[in-house]
C-alpha cells in the first residue's frame, strides 16, 4: 500500500512515457479524495503533483478518468501493461525558474515533447534536486544547452545512466591524487652521460 501526503493510493495507471495519473483517499483529511499526475523514475518511485482534491468518491473517479484520457489524448501515449519498459525520454529539471516561453532551449529537431510545471519548487529524483518544472525531450541536450538555461537533467536520463555519479569521479579523483608517485628517472640516470 503506497501513502503520499497522508493519502492510501487506490489506483493508478502509468503510461509508456513513465507519466501517470493516481487516485487517493485519505478519510480525516478535509477533502477526503485526490487525483494526483506522477512521473515515475527509473527505480520506480513516484513524484506527484498537480493535485484535484475532492470532497466525494464519485467526483474523484470521474475526474481520474478525464485526466487519463485527455492525457493520452493529448499525447498520443498508451497504458503500460506488465514488464514493459518506458520510453527512453531526456528528463531535465528547470531549477532556477517555472518553465515558460525563453527558459528552455528548443534546438532544431529536438523541440521538447513535455512540458510540467509544478505547483511550487519542490524536491524531485528522490529529494536529489529542487525544481519548478520538468522537460522532456527525444534527444539529449548539449552541456551548453543545460547550463544555458540552468537545467540539470534527470540521473536516469539514457545518455547518463552508463556514467559514473559526481560521486564515484570525485572519490576516483582524490584516490589518483594519493597514489605514490613514481620518482624522477631523470635525476638517478645522470651518471650515464658522463661516461
Amino acid at each position: 500500500m503506497e501513502i503520499n501526503q497522508g493519502y492510501e493510493i487506490l489506483k493508478s495507471v502509468t503510461f509508456d512515457n513513465g507519466r501517470g495519473f493516481a487516485l487517493g483517499y485519505d478519510e480525516a483529511a478535509p477533502s477526503p479524495f485526490v487525483t494526483w499526475q506522477f512521473t515515475e523514475t527509473e527505480n520506480g518511485q513516484r513524484d506527484y503533483y498537480w493535485g484535484h482534491y475532492h470532497s466525494n468518491g464519485q467526483t474523484a473517479e470521474k475526474d481520474f478518468a478525464k485526466r487519463i484520457d485527455d492525457y493520452k489524448e493529448l499525447f498520443q501515449v498508451q497504458e503500460r501493461t506488465g514488464g514493459r519498459e518506458p520510453a527512453a525520454y531526456y528528463r531535465y529539471y528547470s531549477t532556477q525558474r517555472p518553465v515558460d516561453l525563453g527558459t528552455f532551449p528548443k534546438p532544431p529537431g529536438n523541440a521538447p515533447v513535455e512540458i510540467i510545471n509544478f505547483d511550487e519548487r519542490r524536491m524531485v529524483e528522490g529529494g536529489t534536486i529542487r525544481a519548478w518544472g520538468e522537460l522532456a525531450y527525444l534527444k539529449p541536450l548539449t552541456e551548453k544547452q543545460m547550463e544555458d538555461y540552468e537545467l540539470r537533467p534527470a540521473p536516469g536520463n539514457p545518455d547518463r545512466a552508463a556514467r559514473p555519479s559526481i560521486t564515484a569521479q570525485l572519490k576516483e579523483a582524490a584516490h589518483r591524487s594519493e597514489a605514490p608517485k613514481e620518482p624522477d628517472k631523470i635525476k638517478h640516470n645522470k651518471s650515464h652521460e658522463d661516461r
